[in-house]
């Protein structure tokens, strides 16, 4: 299990862009099919993932750094935010798992593609959709951001609630008081102030990349779908190889025909 005591390391992990795999197999696409254009758009939103991730990451560092100065103080409110900061940074963890397992995926499926075409040819880039069987994998990421956004989410609402509590036992107090010298009571208690609005701040942009991140997997998703369509429609590379093995065919069983030679003229007997 991850630890969350502390913010995570920045990531690490090579950008899927640079492997090698991936780039032999786009190699080979660009030279025969034409295909390519939809999963270069996967791979461009993998990579966009990426970058959010990396932003969400480093925001888990504002958050923990928050949280020590709230325990120095020792605020009322530092259990509620190390437990809404223990949450998200794990969701986060979770997150980059799902995001890597995705990356892991494509690579593979980028080089079993490349395997078949070295085997067999062109032939195996008719079909290119029944290699990139991944949809499960970016389906489950996307639920994975789900459940960060509405965790992130939580944690607003319970901050904004706890200063909203605190203002107005701050209402009464101070109401207490102006009973006590004939003034007349506050009726508004303070909207939620500079302090909540700075706590929040942190899930607010964790939930803005985690966003911008199922963005991403809608679109990868939506590209794969397109290549799932591309792939039921008949190949030309198909279409071509199959006339010319039937003209190949036609020819084989075809006797050569003869020719008639013209009768002989007295004169040549």
């Amino acid at each position: 299990m991850a630890d969350t005591s502390e913010a995570p390391q920045p990531m690490k992990d090579k950008l899927i862009i640079e492997n090698a795999d991936l780039q032999e197999f786009f190699k080979i696409m660009r030279d025969n099919s034409q295909t390519a254009n939809d999963l270069i758009a996967v791979v461009r939103e993998i990579g966009a993932m990426e970058k959010y991730l990396e932003s969400a990451v480093n925001e888990l560092s504002t958050i923990r750094l928050q949280l020590a100065e709230m325990q120095e103080k020792n605020d009322p409110l530092q259990n509620l935010l190390s437990n809404a900061a223990n949450a998200t940074q794990k969701q986060v963890l979770s997150i980059r798992d799902s995001l890597t397992e995705l990356k892991n995926n494509f690579v593979a499926c980028c080089k079993n593609a490349a395997d078949a075409f070295k085997e067999t040819g062109i032939s195996a880039l008719d079909n290119v959709a029944k290699f990139f069987n991944i949809k499960p994998t970016l389906e489950a990421l996307r639920d994975n951001l789900d459940k960060g956004i509405q965790l992130n989410d939580k944690a607003i609402t319970k901050i904004e609630t706890a200063s909203t509590e605190y203002h107005e036992a701050s209402k009464h107090i101070k109401n207490i008081g102006r009973a006590l010298i004939g003034k007349e009571p506050i009726q508004e208690a303070k909207p939620i102030g500079k302090v909540a609005k700075a706590l929040t701040a942190p899930y607010r942009a964790e939930n803005a990349r985690l966003t911008a991140m199922k963005g991403c997997t809608v679109k990868a998703i939506n590209s794969l779908s397109r290549l799932e369509e591309r792939a039921e429609k008949p190949s030309i590379t198909g279409t071509i190889q199959k006339y010319a093995e039937q003209i190949a065919q036609a020819k084989t069983e075809t006797p050569a025909p003869t020719v008639a030679l013209p009768p002989q003229s007295h004169a040549d007997r």
